[in-house]
């Protein structure tokens, strides 16, 4: 049997998609060489809908060990190669909530 992994939360006091995807992009890439950190399953969300999560990686597998690093919603093949421009998916919550 597995250990569970754990999940950190870190709230920040940006407001916009846009910010917050730009500081889990910049934590990606200065962070990255951790292997204890899974940043492929990074979601962000609004504070008082946290049920409501956003994917921002890719995180496809690639040909060995790596993985995507585009975002989730790229257009084209995948790649290890990091996109500056790095947006994210539509919002994808619980299935009972519209």
């Amino acid at each position: 049997m597995t250990a569970p992994r754990w999940i950190i939360h870190l709230p920040t006091t940006l407001t916009s998609l846009d910010e917050v995807t730009a500081l889990a992009v910049a934590l990606r890439d200065s962070l990255g060489h951790l292997a204890v950190v899974d940043f492929g399953e990074t979601t962000l969300s609004e504070e008082d809908a946290q049920f409501l999560r956003t994917r921002v990686f890719c995180d496809a597998r690639l040909d060995g060990a790596a993985r995507c690093r585009r975002s989730d919603a790229h257009d084209g093949p995948c790649a290890v190669v990091s996109t500056t421009n790095v947006g994210v998916s539509a919002p994808c919550g619980h299935p009972d909530v519209a």
